[in-house]
């Protein structure tokens, strides 16, 4: 059983060191921000995780788990202390890794013996390296200390699982003692032969950067061929099962729609590009990726566009804020450009989200929010669907079009059948399989 801190309590670094309790550990999380302690010693959470209370809960019941703002007392009581903070995207599109520092010197400050020092955050190839050079300025004579690096890949939405379930477990590390010591405090991974990846630390750093990118690439490739498929009268549904089927691609992110967002994939495809620019290269294909995903969103208002060409004064309901389902997060979700455009067009915009809705005022106040998806639509001229929330795959589509001033529907995550939609009397547009039902009769 190890001492763990630690620094962050965002998804990254609440998920991390529940789960790191939930295997055995001694874990404390620390944040500077103190209202956010006070919420979780008050068994509330910051952030909205499915399973994530329930296992938070376990945890502190069992003296496993705690929560608090003495992080210079507990990186003291630790023997391991992970890095678990923010790495927005800076001015040039690279990582800011202004918090990382900071907190590494105040590791430094704090040290006291030996210690191993994670960083779960995801941060540029290198960082590692200046993280241990800022943690020795600063360390104390008689300290001693080991940088590894842990890159997390939890999805929102299933992140509780995927800490649990892992496809698997990246460690850069530089000694035997340092990779011994993360098998040790993954052990119940380790025991079902989870894949393990041993490596350097840049290397370590980069796995991460390189599989988000991918995975944005492959969802970017998608949408273009859904593009095409619209205009070709082809059904990207069964372009994508076929792709899949080959086992050198894979089913996985071919799903058409209305570009991608969250917190992780648009800024590590900017910070990767920014890291092909510090050492000469040209990052194109990636690049592209950035800007073919912006088309993307504003796409989807095109669409509405050809079905309602005068979007002044009319409503607009939008089914779905945060950037994909089971989540409450909306950075860089495909709403925040639909709802930007249709505002800039001098349409009336309400929303509805089963979760998302407080999280999207602080950033829209000025837009009417619905408290269910029938209200949302009422009187409305049109409604776009944006995230693939289940509750929005079993709308009653006979009422909701009772209840629009017109049936105009654009169905950005392709829920629905275009034919059996059009033969309800609904104005339909899709992604990728606009005409293909038309193709066929």
């Amino acid at each position: 059983m190890h001492n763990i801190a630690v620094i962050g309590t965002g998804y990254v670094g609440l998920v991390s060191g529940t789960g790191l309790a939930d295997f055995g550990n001694r874990v404390v999380c620390l944040d500077i921000n103190h209202d956010k302690i006070d919420l979780l010693n008050r068994d509330g959470l910051p952030i909205w995780e499915p399973g994530l209370q329930e296992l938070v809960r376990k945890n502190v019941r069992s003296g496993r788990l705690r929560f608090s703002t003495d992080i210079t007392a507990e990186i003291r009581e630790a023997d391991m202390v992970f890095i678990a903070v923010g790495t927005p995207s800076g001015e040039n599109g690279g990582a800011d890794l202004t918090t990382v520092f900071s907190v590494a010197e105040t590791i430094g400050r704090a040290l006291n013996g030996h210690k191993y020092i994670v960083t779960k955050s995801t941060v540029p190839v290198g960082t590692g390296a200046r993280i241990r050079e800022q943690i020795t300025r600063y360390a104390p004579a008689g300290s001693s200390f080991e940088v590894l690096s842990n890159p997390e890949f939890l999805r929102e939405g299933s992140a509780v699982y995927d800490f649990m379930h892992p496809d698997r477990v990246v460690v850069g590390a530089e000694t035997e003692q340092g990779r011994a010591v993360m098998r040790e405090i993954y052990r119940p991974l380790y025991l079902i032969e989870t894949p393990f990846v041993f490596t350097n630390l840049a290397t370590a750093e980069l796995i991460k950067y390189a599989s988000n990118a991918f995975l944005a690439t492959k969802i970017t490739f998608i949408n273009e061929i859904a593009n095409l498929c619209d205009g070709l009268g082809a059904d990207v549904h069964v372009v994508a099962k076929a792709m899949g089927l080959d086992g050198r691609i894979s089913s996985k992110f071919l799903h058409p729609g209305p570009g991608f967002g969250g917190s992780c994939f648009p800024k590590d495809v900017r910070a990767l590009s920014a890291i092909g620019e510090a050492v000469g290269y040209d990052t194109r294909l990636l690049k592209a990726v950035t800007e073919v995903n912006a088309a993307q969103k504003l796409r989807m208002v095109e669409k509405l566009r050809r079905l309602l060409p005068a979007l002044e004064g009319k409503t607009v309901a939008l089914l779905g804020l945060a950037f994909k389902q089971r989540t409450d997060d909306v950075r860089e979700s495909p709403a925040l450009a639909v709802i930007a455009k249709l505002r800039e067009a001098g349409a009336r915009v309400r929303a509805f989200d089963p979760v998302a809705a407080e999280t999207m005022k602080k950033i829209h106040p000025e837009i009417t929010y619905a408290d269910d998806m029938y209200e949302c639509v009422t009187d409305a001229d049109a409604v776009m669907i944006l995230t693939e929330w289940n509750e929005f795959r079993g709308i009653d589509l006979a009422r909701i079009k009772q209840l629009m001033a017109r049936p105009v529907m654009v169905d950005c995550r392709n829920l629905y059948d275009p034919a059996g939609v059009r033969a309800l009397g609904f104005q339909y547009a899709c992604v990728g399989r606009e005409s293909y039902s038309e193709k066929l009769s």
